[in-house]
C-alpha cells in the first residue's frame, strides 16, 4: 500500500513539476477541440402531425372502403419521399439557391432524403419530421428553412391523395371508354353477322337464341308443366272425392223419412271418424252398418222431400274449374313437346346450320355480357370519380402545423465543449507524465534505492532564496491565471452559445 502512495505521489509530483508542460497542452487541445466544435453547423428540426379521416358514409355506399384508401395513403407516404417529390421541395425553398446543375440537383436531393422523414404514428395519424443543416445559413434562417420544408412536404402530401387520385381517376375512366368503344365495334359486327344468318336460315332465328337454348328451354317448360299437370290431377282427385262424400240434396226441417236419417247417421260416422277412431272400432262399424241399411231405405224411398245442397253445387263448379285448369296445362305441354320436336329435326335436319347458329348465338351473348360488365363498371367508376372530386372522401387536417425550431438538435454544443475541455485537461496531464517518464530522475529515495539496489543513507530537500521563493510564487500567479483563463473562455463559448439560442428563438 505504500509502495503504490509513493508511486501515486511520485506521479503528481512529476506532472506538477511540469505544470506548463500540461497547461500548454491543455491550451491546444482546447483551442483545436473547441474550433472543430465551432465549425460544426447547428441542426434545426421541425414537425408536423396530420390527421386523415377515412370514415364517409357515402363512399362507403358506393364501394370505396376505409381499407382502400388507407392503402392508397400508406402509398402516398411510402413514395412522398421520392426523388421527384424531394425535387419539388428544393425547387421551392432556399435549398435550390445556388443549384445550376443536375449533378448539384442529385446532391441536394440525395442529403434532403436523409433530412426528411414520414411516419405513421397510427393508421390515420402521420408525422413529418424535417431537418435543416446549412453551414452557409444563419441559425434563424436554419430554423426558417426547416419549417419550410415540413410545410411543404404537407402541401404535396395533399396534392398527391386528391390531385394525383383524381388524375388517376381521369386515366382510369379514358381507359375504360376505349375498351367500351372497342367493344361496341365487336359487338356491331356479331349482330350483323347475325342478322345475315336469319335471313339466309329463317326456320333457325329465334331472337338470337340458338337451339341449344330453345331446347333447353323446351325441356325446362316441360319439366315445370309435368309438375304443374301432376298437381292440377292431385286437386281434380280431392274434389271428386269430396263429391262422393257429399249429398245432392238435403232434408228440410220438419221432414222425416230415410233420407233424414241417413244424413243423420252420415254426420254421426263423421264425427266419430273425427274423434280419430279407426275403420275397426265398435262404434264405427255400428254406424257404417247403420248407414248401410239407411242408405237402403233411402233409395227405396225416392228423391222426393228434399232441397238442393249447396255444398255439393260448389264442389261442382270447383271441379269444373280444376278441370279446365287441367285440361289447359295438357294443351300448353303438347304445344312444347311440338315445339321440342320441331327444334331437334331442325338440328339433325341441317347440322351445320344448326352449329354455325350456335356459334354466332354464342359469340354474340359473350361479347354482350362483356359490354354489359365493361358499361356497369365504368358507371361505377364515374360516380367513384365524382364521389372523390366533389365529397373528397379523404380529408385533411393539420393538428400540429410545421414548428418553428427554437434550439438546435444536433450538435450538443454545451456538452461538446464541456468534453472538450475535460479531454484537453486530461490530454495535458497525460502529456506532463509522458515528459516525466521519458527524463531520467527519482523523485523519491525508494525509487532511487530500487533503480539500483543499494541502500539509500538520506536526501538532501531543495531549499530555496527568499528571491527563489518569489519567483516560484510569481510562476504560481500565472499558472492559476493561465488555469482560469482556460476556464474563462469555457464560460464565454457556453454563453455565446446560449445567447445565439435565444436569438434563434
Amino acid at each position: 500500500m505504500n509502495g503504490l502512495f509513493d508511486e501515486a505521489r511520485a506521479a503528481l509530483f512529476s506532472v506538477w513539476h511540469r505544470k506548463w508542460i500540461a497547461l500548454g497542452i491543455a491550451w491546444g487541445v482546447c483551442l483545436l477541440g473547441w474550433l472543430a466544435v465551432a465549425a460544426v453547423p447547428n441542426s434545426y428540426q421541425s414537425k408536423a402531425r396530420i390527421f386523415v379521416q377515412l370514415d364517409d358514409p357515402l363512399a362507403e355506399q358506393i364501394g370505396i372502403g376505409a381499407g382502400d384508401r388507407r392503402r392508397d395513403i400508406e402509398r402516398v407516404r411510402q413514395t412522398l419521399t421520392s426523388a421527384i417529390n424531394l425535387e419539388k421541395v428544393v425547387r421551392s425553398t432556399r435549398l435550390g439557391d445556388g443549384i445550376a446543375t443536375p449533378k448539384q440537383m442529385e446532391a441536394m436531393v440525395l442529403d434532403l432524403g436523409k433530412a426528411v422523414k414520414v411516419s405513421s404514428e397510427q393508421d390515420n395519424l402521420f408525422e413529418i419530421t424535417a431537418t435543416s443543416t446549412d453551414r452557409h445559413l444563419s441559425d434563424a434562417e436554419s430554423a426558417k428553412l426547416a419549417q419550410d420544408i415540413a410545410q411543404k412536404m404537407i402541401d404535396i402530401f395533399r396534392e398527391e391523395n386528391l390531385a394525383g387520385g383524381r388524375g388517376e381517376m381521369a386515366e382510369t375512366l379514358e381507359f375504360m371508354n376505349q375498351q367500351l368503344a372497342d367493344r361496341q365495334k365487336q359487338l356491331e359486327t356479331a349482330e350483323q353477322r347475325r342478322l345475315q344468318f336469319e335471313a339466309q336460315h329463317p326456320e333457325l332465328s329465334q331472337g338470337g337464341a340458338s337451339l341449344l337454348q330453345r331446347m333447353e328451354a323446351s325441356r325446362m317448360e316441360l319439366r315445370g308443366l309435368d309438375a304443374d299437370i301432376a298437381a292440377a290431377q292431385s286437386a281434380l282427385a280431392a274434389i271428386n272425392g269430396q263429391l262422393a262424400g257429399t249429398p245432392q240434396s238435403l232434408i228440410g226441417p220438419g221432414s222425416g223419412g230415410a233420407k233424414s236419417a241417413l244424413s243423420e247417421a252420415l254426420g254421426q260416422l263423421a264425427a266419430l271418424k273425427a274423434r280419430g277412431l279407426t275403420d275397426s272400432h265398435p262404434d264405427v262399424i255400428a254406424a257404417r252398418n247403420q248407414v248401410a241399411q239407411l242408405r237402403t231405405l233411402a233409395g227405396a224411398e225416392g228423391p222426393g222431400g228434399g232441397v238442393p245442397n249447396p255444398a255439393y253445387s260448389s264442389l261442382q263448379s270447383i271441379r269444373a274449374e280444376k278441370a279446365a285448369a287441367l285440361q289447359g296445362l295438357l294443351t300448353r305441354r303438347a304445344a312444347a313437346q311440338a315445339d321440342l320436336a320441331r327444334t331437334s329435326g331442325q338440328q339433325v335436319a341441317n347440322p351445320e346450320a344448326a352449329a354455325e347458329a350456335q356459334r354466332i348465338s354464342r359469340d354474340y351473348d359473350v361479347l354482350k355480357q362483356q359490354y354489359d360488365k365493361l358499361l356497369l363498371d365504368r358507371e361505377q367508376l364515374r360516380l367513384r370519380g365524382q364521389v372523390e372530386t366533389e365529397r373528397s372522401a379523404v380529408k385533411f387536417q393539420v393538428i400540429d402545423p410545421p414548428t418553428t425550431p427554437r434550439k438546435p438538435v444536433a450538435p450538443n454544443r454545451p456538452l461538446l465543449l464541456l468534453a472538450v475541455l475535460v479531454v484537453g485537461i486530461g490530454a495535458g496531464i497525460a502529456g506532463a507524465f509522458a515528459v516525466g517518464q521519458l527524463r531520467s530522475g527519482f523523485h523519491t529515495t525508494g525509487r532511487l534505492e530500487k533503480a539500483l539496489g543499494l541502500p539509500v543513507l538520506g536526501a538532501i530537500s531543495h531549499t530555496m532564496t527568499d528571491a527563489g521563493r518569489a519567483l516560484a510564487q510569481r510562476r504560481l500567479k500565472y499558472f492559476m491565471a493561465g488555469s482560469a483563463a482556460l476556464g474563462v473562455v469555457f464560460v464565454l463559448l457556453l454563453t455565446s452559445e446560449f445567447i445565439q439560442r435565444g436569438m434563434v428563438a
